[in-house]
């Protein structure tokens, strides 16, 4: 493959056309620390790569906007390698994989090490001397990423989120989208796909959380693809009311109490507090002088928020804090993957929040350090997995025929509908999956009655939903962006409950009311796909998996 970017295309079929025509041997949709590293990736192998994000790559998406840090492994340390792979078993309730923990956290190390040699700053020790790995400071390691892609002549699309994939032969073959401040169109051919969109939080307002609707399920499965673990996706983050600050390792060393002034333990403590009594109240109480300073250090956004908006002390004065649907973004399902991040579509990879995190993490929530390390390690496997696919194609990337999968919200199968109200869809979506009192702890019938409620949105969306025609230009760009969106939330939406309903039992994030405990016999994966009609199956937990955790 030459080191040449991209290429002009021909001229696109009468029936569609387009402001932008592309060709690269890899076209990654998704602008975070997941599809920078596929980015990277692919070209370090030689490919022509493509970037298409939704927002500004390096300030856009849940990383650049919160930072976190990132989970590895010291390499010829065994006591180290031992601890940060035995100590996720016991959490993860029998779907993590020892292999596949290491081998994240040792593609963790690196990419550190790489953006270490690249020239990125990580913090230091106290004494200046060492650097400390780990620290990757909001968009500060994002906008790095990108200087390094643009150094490697990697193509980005800016405000221009992919809209649908195309296919060939029943391979993906690129994808469509428009930018949504030019208003132009644009299509990429490619010899493969990464999908790097992030999980979705249902705009529930968590930082850098807006632009994470879902998009990379729905591209998926359109194509054919599967998801795994969409049960698991009941991650709260407490954030001070009105806050989409959800760091929550602020709140270790705090005095939590409920509405009657009782003290309650972090976790499920302080979820049921805020269900049964309405409101839930914090004191940073517990931290001396050093964990002070150190907490502040670590944790700035937060700490902003309380000088410049509640205009208190936290270690002194009391605060109310609430919940904030954090959803897939911090919890582990999302489209099965496989060695190399490869999909059940050939030509199609994924990484990042937007995949299933099951053999890392388990049922549990992904957290900060585990899942930036997903997003380094899956990232580069998928950009290299798709460098080396794509080389069968070479140059007739350009010229297979393929077909444009999009369907819902893009494609109506019946006449499009003025009346048919984008922001009422996504609301309806929001009031099924945003109340803590409803998503985090499920009921099989409310759940049934939600995904009733959720089907009729999707065969209003699925017939009559489209981008407002009356528009034009980048006006008219946006709301096809957000009828993709609303969509894209209403999918999502119905395969989280359709699998919860499936797996009945509680175990990790799957949390129901009229399954209270753990059953032996519910321990399998829950598969699930489809359009107009959801599907779910069962797949067996890899032989792999540490099974003594089961009961955890």
């Amino acid at each position: 493959m030459a080191n040449s970017n991209i290429v002009d295309f021909p001229a696109p079929s009468a029936q569609e056309s387009f402001d932008i025509n592309l060709v690269a041997d890899v076209l990654i949709i998704g602008g975070g620390p997941a599809g920078a590293w596929a980015g990277l990736a692919a070209a370090r192998a030689g490919a022509r790569v493509v970037v298409a994000e939704k927002g500004y790559l390096g300030t856009s998406g849940a990383q650049a906007a919160a930072g976190t840090g990132a989970y590895y492994i010291k390499p010829d340390d065994p006591q180290h390698r031992e601890g940060m792979v035995n100590s996720r078993l016991p959490i993860a309730f029998g779907f993590a994989e020892t292999e596949w923990i290491a081998k994240v956290y040792d593609q963790s190390f690196i990419n550190q090490d790489l953006m270490s040699r690249w020239g990125y700053a990580f913090p230091r020790t106290q004494d200046g001397k060492q650097e400390r790995w780990g620290g990757l400071r909001a968009g500060d390691a994002v906008l790095f990423l990108r200087k390094q892609l643009e150094q490697h002549g990697v193509t980005i699309l800016d405000h221009s989120p992919a809209l649908e994939l195309l296919l060939a032969d029943g391979a993906a073959a690129g994808a469509t989208g428009w930018n949504r401040r030019t208003g132009k169109r644009w299509q990429v051919r490619a010899g493969a796909v990464v999908l790097a969109t992030g999980g979705t939080a249902f705009r529930s307002g968590i930082a850098g959380g807006n632009n994470n609707t879902g998009d990379g399920y729905l591209l998926a499965v359109e194509a054919g693809a599967q998801l795994s673990g969409m049960e698991f996706s009941g991650q709260y983050g407490i954030v001070p009311k009105g806050s989409a600050c959800s760091k929550t390792a602020v709140y270790g060393s705090a005095t939590l109490t409920d509405a009657h002034g009782q003290v309650v333990s972090r976790g499920k403590g302080t979820t049921i507090a805020e269900i049964q009594t309405g409101h839930l109240y914090c004191k940073l109480d517990k931290y001396d002088d050093i964990g002070r300073q150190r907490i502040q250090a670590g944790q700035p956004m937060t700490f902003q928020y309380f000088k410049r908006h509640l205009h208190i002390d936290p270690f002194t004065q009391e605060y109310e804090v609430e919940h904030i649907l954090e959803g897939t973004i911090r919890a582990s399902g999302g489209i099965e993957v496989g060695d190399g991040a490869t999909t059940t579509v050939p030509g199609l990879f994924a990484a990042g929040d937007t995949t299933s995190r099951e053999k890392l993490v388990g049922a549990n929530q992904s957290g900060a350090g585990p899942a930036t390390a997903w997003a380094l390690a899956s990232g580069s496997w998928a950009g290299h997995s798709a460098t080396l696919f794509a080389r069968k194609y070479g140059a007739d990337a350009a010229t297979r025929k393929v077909s444009y999968a999009g369907t819902a919200g893009l494609r109506p199968s019946e006449q499009a509908r003025a009346d048919l109200d984008v922001n009422a869809l996504i609301a309806g979506v929001q009031e099924e999956v945003l109340p803590v009192a409803k998503f985090y702890r499920r009921d099989g019938k409310v759940m049934s009655a939600a995904l009733e409620k959720l089907d009729g949105l999707w065969r209003d969306a699925r017939g009559s939903l489209a981008g407002n025609g009356g528009l034009r230009g980048a006006d008219y760009a946006r709301s096809v962006v957000r009828a993709r969106e609303a969509a894209a939330l209403i999918a999502a939406a119905r395969w989280i409950f359709a699998s919860a309903l499936e797996r009945k039992e509680s175990r990790g994030l799957q949390r129901r009311a009229d399954y209270p405990v753990i059953d032996e016999k519910q321990y399998s994966h829950v598969i699930a796909g489809g359009l107009d009609q959801v599907w779910v199956k069962r797949k067996p937990v890899s032989s792999n998996a540490h099974l003594h955790a089961r009961a955890s």
